[in-house]
C-alpha cells in the first residue's frame, strides 16, 4: 500500500503492474535522453558564435523528422503490447461483478450461488487497533491467488472508478454500461484501492480492499459466505 511521502509506485502484485512499472522506466529513460539532447543544443547555441549561410539543409530536415518518429515507435510498441495484455481475458477462473453506488460497492460472485454483499468503509470510531483509517471495509473482496479473475464493473447512479494500484487495475464504472478487466494476484496479500472518479460528497469514503488467498482458503470462505 502507499506510504507517507511516497513518490514511486506501490509494490507490484500482478504481472500487469510489473509491465506498467517497466514501461514507466522505459518512457522515463527516453524522456531523459530527449531532455539531455535539448539541453546540449541550447548550451551549444548560447556558448558558440555561430553563423550559417546554408539555404538547403536536407540532412537536418531528415534527422528532425526521422528521430521523433523513432521515439514515437519506441513508445508505442511496448504501450500497445501492455494494452492488449490488459484487454485479453482467456478462460477466467472466476468472474466478479463490482457495482458502484454513492458511496459504497456491491460485489457479486456470478460463478457462485447466492454470494453477493455490500462493502462499506469502516468509520474511524469503529476501526480496530492497527487497521488503516479510511481504507478498511466491513467486507473484503476475496480472490484466489494465481488465478485469472474477470471483473465486470458498472455503476448504479453516477460515474465511479474501480482502482487497485498494486494490481495495476483501474476501470470506469458507468451506469448502464458494463466494462471489464482482469485480476491476477501473483502473491498472497491485502491490496487497497479507492474510487478514482469524483462521485459526490463522500467520494473519498468508498475504499476497495482486495485480499488474495490460497485456493483452499477461498473455497472455505465462499462456502461460509454462501451458507
Amino acid at each position: 500500500m502507499a506510504n507517507h511521502s511516497q513518490l514511486n509506485f506501490q509494490d507490484a502484485s500482478s504481472p500487469i503492474m510489473e509491465e506498467l512499472m517497466g514501461f514507466h522506466d522505459h518512457a522515463l529513460m527516453i524522456t531523459l535522453a530527449i531532455c539531455s539532447l535539448v539541453l546540449y543544443l541550447l548550451t551549444h547555441t548560447l556558448t558558440e558564435k555561430l553563423s550559417s549561410t546554408t539555404v538547403n539543409a536536407q540532412v537536418i530536415e531528415l534527422v528532425w523528422t526521422i528521430l521523433p518518429a523513432m521515439v514515437l515507435v519506441a513508445l508505442a510498441l511496448p504501450s500497445l503490447r501492455i494494452l492488449y495484455m490488459m484487454d485479453e481475458i482467456n478462460e477466467p477462473d472466476l468472474t466478479l461483478k463490482a457495482i458502484g453506488h454513492q458511496w459504497y460497492w456491491t460485489y457479486e460472485y456470478t460463478d457462485l450461488k447466492d454470494l453477493t454483499f455490500d462493502s462499506y468503509m469502516i468509520p474511524t470510531s469503529d476501526l480496530p487497533l492497527g487497521h488503516f483509517r479510511l481504507l478498511e471495509v466491513d467486507h473484503r473482496v476475496i480472490i484466489p491467488m494465481s488465478s485469472t479473475v474477470r471483473v465486470i464493473v458498472t455503476a448504479d447512479d453516477v460515474l465511479h472508478s474501480w482502482a487497485v494500484p498494486s494490481l495495476g487495475v483501474k476501470t470506469d464504472a458507468i451506469p448502464g454500461r458494463l466494462n471489464q478487466t482482469s485480476l491476477f494476484a501473483s502473491r498472497p496479500g491485502v491490496f487497497y484501492g479507492q474510487c478514482s472518479e469524483i462521485c459526490g460528497a463522500n467520494h473519498s469514503f468508498m475504499p476497495i480492499v482486495v485480499e488474495s488467498t490460497p485456493l483452499a482458503n477461498f473455497e472455505s470462505w465462499s462456502s461460509l459466505m454462501s451458507s
